[in-house]
């Protein structure tokens, strides 16, 4: 029983001084502005965990320990003092004010005896009448402010006792205890020592009387704390606890006596240390303390008004520094389930998805199809949230292969994917990596998800809205510019009426001859390039296809290149397609112009022919500086969209139509800091006649089907 006892009173003060300090805590989160109560209150529970913790390091009977005592004491009037203020009653109460400063003055005389017994070396018989002073001013304290208190019950109306109740009884247990210790101290010259060290279990109960009157509203007295406070009070209450244990251990070690409990003592606090900080600062610690609390102390897995709050906060932001809204609209949705990174998928011409913006998530390889049009089709009809670890399980009943492409099922962060629609038309899919904290997805989940996904869908979809508006704003802008450019043939139509006049004058002169030849050449090449250029848009785009061999088209642009840049054209057999020669030149030179510009100086361009089954397949590859997926989706193929200054914007945008002229296709892959892949795909000659003759024989094509 020795050796259980110290144990005991050092638990019972370590639990006062934690609970002191939580409810504090708890106080000033429950009331973000802090009334005067509770500050006096804060100030009287910060004292009384000091003399819980000198207790346990100095004892109970240390001149720090008692005045600390003594200003707890006093902090505790000061508050009683502000309860009197609840219902005006400091204001005709007369009494009250000179009682209180009595008590004070009392108290204060209490702190100089403590004082003057440090200071001065007094005698055996001197110390004990100094003790037995210092008792009879705790007991004169202990009266007086039990007067009040009951003077503050009786004296208020029925509702105000509804509140007083609370932490007048918790005075009450503090002081009660206090004048029954003294009272035994004074009539036996000795305080009892057991009462002393039990002093900490009076001030736990009091610091729970002093909780239910935090916590009592003027209905009930129903928990309802917020959430991050309930986070970091349990996180406070656990490493408290946590030491307590530890140190009640140590302690344990050495009364169990040992010529080695000194060594074992101070290893097991090493290693308790240790242990500590390498598991309670961790995010998955935390993440696993969260969703415990989450699920035992609230009826509800989410706090809906922080959570709208912080999603609006995320999608709001603006200025310089704010992430694109692609990026910010995939963090939206990855604080909800804590998700550190994630990825936006939405939609190209054809149906399929691509990846749109990373948040966070640089290492996955994400190819430049994403998902296939069916998997599109089916979070499009579905509407269904996915759990990539059911896929992973075996549960894939119902849901197509399709839907979840094996480049997410081999990545094991890869953990949910949530369909955004607008309109029950699928704007993008978000999928998240999984939490520090792994959990499977409940309702409440799949609730909140649906509906942050649907207003994300309207955010995206108002977006495109706007980029569509601006675009044919520019292109009437444009369309402003060719008037100007008409303009000019306008212009040059009349220099050549005014030439064809003169010459019927000046036709026999040497001089003007040579002056109207040179003029008229000058003359129709700018007029021809002019004409060039328009037609290139317009119905003259869509006739007639020539056979083209692509290995001399991928030589003849190389050459242009010679001792300007490096342009390397890998060897390849002779392929041919069917097109325009003069087009597809064209829209080379545009991405080999483009891939030089960004690139370093020294650094080549390659372009490189292969063939699959149908497709002759030309790429432009280069190792620049890059580009990010938002520039891919919302500027690169957009006219007037450039990055260089003064330029027009049209080059990727011209060389993506023209192939699409010859039934070709346009795609990119571009990582920032390693470079870019442009990769035109055209129908090789015997598949585009083979396409031709299926398209004109209807019963031919259903007889190969």
């Amino acid at each position: 029983m020795t050796g259980f006892f110290p144990l005991l009173v050092f638990g019972l003060h370590a639990l006062a001084a934690c609970g002191a300090i939580l409810l504090a805590v708890w106080q000033t989160s429950l009331r973000p502005k802090a009334s005067k109560f509770v500050v006096r209150a804060n100030i009287a529970l910060a004292l009384s965990a000091a003399w819980a913790i000198a207790t346990i390091a100095l004892g109970a009977g240390s001149a720090i320990t008692l005045s600390v005592l003594s200003a707890s004491y006093l902090a505790w009037l000061w508050l009683l003092h502000r309860l009197f203020t609840y219902d005006n009653r400091d204001k005709s109460v007369g009494p009250v004010r000179p009682v209180i400063y009595a008590l004070a003055f009392v108290e204060l005389v209490q702190l100089a005896l403590v004082g003057i017994g440090t200071q001065l070396h007094l005698g055996s018989d001197m110390s004990l009448q100094l003790a037995s002073f210092a008792v009879l001013l705790r007991l004169l304290f202990c009266v007086g402010a039990l007067v009040l208190l009951h003077n503050l019950y009786v004296g208020a109306s029925q509702p105000a006792r509804q509140t007083l109740i609370w932490p007048a009884s918790g005075l009450a247990v503090i002081w009660v205890y206090d004048l029954n210790l003294y009272t035994i101290a004074y009539l036996g010259d000795a305080v009892p020592r057991m009462l002393l060290d039990l002093r900490a279990l009076a001030v736990l109960v009091s610091l729970i009387l002093f909780g239910l009157s935090a916590l009592r509203k003027t209905s009930d007295l129903r928990l309802k704390p917020s959430r991050s406070f309930a986070f970091r009070s349990l996180s406070l209450a656990v490493i408290g606890a946590y030491l307590a244990v530890m140190v009640v251990i140590a302690q344990g070690i050495s009364y169990a006596g040992s010529d080695f409990a000194r060594f074992v003592q101070i290893g097991f606090v090493l290693l308790a240390s240790a242990l500590a900080l390498a598991f309670l600062p961790s995010r998955k610690m935390r993440g696993w303390l969260r969703v415990t609390i989450s699920k035992h102390l609230f009826q509800h897995r989410y706090d809906y008004r922080a959570e709208w709050l912080r999603f609006t906060n995320t999608i709001g932001r603006a200025g310089p520094d704010a992430d694109p809204l692609h990026e910010r609209a995939v963090q939206a949705v990855a604080d909800i389930t804590d998700s550190a990174s994630g990825l936006l998928l939405t939609p190209r011409e054809d149906g399929a998805l691509a990846l749109d913006a990373r948040w966070e998530w640089p290492n996955i390889e994400v190819p430049a199809i994403a998902m296939k049009l069916e998997g599109a089709r089916f979070f499009e009809d579905s509407q269904f949230i996915l759990d990539l670890d059911d896929l992973r399980k075996g549960r894939a009943e119902g849901i197509p292969a399709t839907a979840c492409p094996s480049w997410l099922l081999d990545d094991p962060d890869a953990w949910a994917m949530i369909p955004l629609l607008h309109y029950e038309r699928l704007v993008a899919v978000v999928v998240l990596s999984r939490p520090p904290a792994a959990r499977m997805l409940d309702w409440e989940d799949f609730d909140l998800l649906r509906v942050v996904g649907r207003q994300l869908a309207s955010y995206l979809a108002e977006q495109s809205s706007q980029d569509a508006l601006g675009e044919a704003q520019r292109f009437d802008e444009f369309n402003r510019r060719i008037a100007f450019v008409m303009h000019d043939i306008k212009n040059l139509a009349s220099q050549l009426s005014l030439l064809a006049r003169n010459a019927e004058k000046h036709a026999d002169k040497a001089e003007f001859r040579a002056d109207m030849i040179l003029t008229l050449r000058n003359s129709t090449d700018k007029l021809q390039a002019l004409l060039d250029r328009l037609g290139r848009y317009g119905a003259q785009a869509q006739g007639s296809r020539q056979p083209i061999a692509l290995d001399e088209v991928i030589a003849r642009v190389a050459r242009q290149y010679q001792g300007k840049h490096e342009v390397i054209a890998f060897n390849s057999d002779p392929c041919e397609v069917k097109g325009d020669a003069e087009a597809l030149e064209q829209a080379l030179v545009h991405l080999v112009q483009n891939a030089i510009e960004a690139s370093p100086e020294f650094e080549p361009v390659f372009l490189d022919l292969r063939l699959d089954a149908t497709n002759a397949v030309l790429e432009v590859v280069d190792s620049g500086c890059g580009m990010s997926p938002e520039f891919v989706r919302t500027r690169l193929f957009k006219p007037f969209q450039s990055s260089k200054q003064g330029g027009f914007g049209i080059g990727a945008y011209e060389a993506r139509e023209l192939v699409r002229a010859m039934g070709g296709r346009l795609d990119v892959e571009s990582r920032e800091g390693i470079g870019t892949r442009f990769i035109i795909r055209l129908p090789l000659s015997s598949t585009a006649a083979l396409m031709k003759d299926l398209n004109q024989h209807p019963d031919t094509k259903a007889e190969v089907a």
